[in-house]
């Protein structure tokens, strides 16, 4: 959800779920992951690792609520004043951050990574494996997946499907999802339909009609499968886990995580208030993008560098506390302003050339979502 709708229009609780998600992406980063990451010669905190290894489910859980919120910010726009809308909100910010890794990696980076200007270049088309070149950071590898999603979404809103054959639309992608699941397994075909985290993002999109007020049996049956679906990837990805983090993972608490906290996902869209001060609603819900992209790497990077030996979850703690602090400067005085200007920009050039028809105009496509 964008961070500068109105109160009115705003679903806060989402906000605090967006920070809870990457704090347990950040968890599962410094608890358990750091040897399996380009070669980082120690997990920061290992005493955290039997929990922290849970926590890759931030990012499914993610893409649930983005299910959601791009549902959201469809709602009365063209396809391509959605576009617009995608591309203004994430790739600001994206080169921003990503630029700033790259700059951490080339100063200090030198004993365990590496980076050359032709990566960064690739980098910058976000995609970086398709041009032959490695993320600056790995953890981008699920910004791919949402702009593939919002790519389906543009398409089928161009087309006249969505969200009026929204049923239609999960009903076969989720089948694509099986039959490539249980069958050849194809890479292509997982990526272009988003196979391993498919069932996520349906669930986001069916928490959106069920906010809109949709109650029907075939809502609770499409529910019921996309729930399954998401279970069903979540598991399936922990032998691709234990493989290559050489970790041990239980599918019943994998599946419980999942349930409770879509379950939380969708209590969560019927809460209109919550006793906390809007302003740190707001940045609670700001920081979280650029608080993913420079977390890891850029942290690592530090950690490695100064190697403590004493106090390390103090220096950890200092590390993130640093990770938080640069988020909201870059969301505070980049993020909000370059998102505003590049969508302006972006649709008066649109509305210039007649590009933008349907219902809402020139007018109605400046929104903040």
């Amino acid at each position: 959800m964008d961070q500068n709708r109105t109160d009115a229009s705003r679903v806060p609780a989402l906000d605090l779920l967006r920070l809870a998600a990457v704090a347990a992406v950040i968890l599962y980063h410094y608890g358990f992951w750091g040897p399996a990451s380009h070669g980082a010669p120690q997990v920061a905190m290992p005493a955290l690792a039997p929990v922290a290894q849970y926590g890759f489910l931030g990012v499914p859980v993610f893409f649930a609520i983005s299910g959601f919120v791009i549902a959201y910010s469809a709602e009365g726009r063209t396809a391509l004043g959605f576009a617009i809308a995608r591309f203004s909100r994430i790739y600001p910010t994206f080169v921003l951050c990503m630029t700033l890794t790259f700059a951490a990696v080339l100063l200090f980076g030198a004993d365990h990574f590496e980076v050359t200007a032709r990566q960064w270049f690739a980098n910058l088309f976000i995609a970086a494996p398709l041009l032959g070149q490695p993320y600056i950071d790995t953890s981008y590898w699920s910004l791919v997946i949402e702009v593939v999603f919002y790519t389906w979404v543009a398409v089928f809103m161009a087309l006249g499907l969505f969200p009026r054959r929204i049923d239609a639309i999960i009903i076969v992608w989720l089948a694509i999802t099986f039959a490539n699941e249980l069958t050849i397994d194809a890479p292509i075909f997982e990526k272009m339909f988003m196979a391993d985290d498919s069932g996520f993002f349906a669930v986001g999109l069916l928490i959106y009609q069920h906010y809109r007020g949709r109650r029907d049996a075939r809502w609770w049956a499409l529910s019921a499968l996309a729930l399954g679906t998401a279970i069903f990837q979540a598991v399936h990805k922990l032998e691709r886990l234990g493989v290559h983090t050489n970790g041990s993972f239980d599918p019943k608490v994998v599946a419980a995580i999942c349930v409770v906290s879509l379950g939380i996902v969708l209590l969560a869209t019927r809460v209109k208030r919550v006793p906390l001060p809007a302003k740190l609603v707001l940045a609670a819900g700001g920081i979280t993008y650029p608080l993913y992209l420079l977390h890891m790497q850029f942290g690592y990077v530090i950690f490695n560098t100064l190697a403590p030996q004493r106090n390390v979850a103090l220096f950890v703690g200092t590390i993130i506390a640093g990770a938080f602090t640069l988020a909201y400067v870059v969301w505070r005085f980049f993020d909000r302003p370059a998102h505003h200007r590049t969508k302006i920009v972006l649709l008066g050039h649109a509305n210039r050339f007649g590009w933008l028809t349907g219902p809402r105009g020139s007018t109605g496509e400046v929104r903040s979502v």
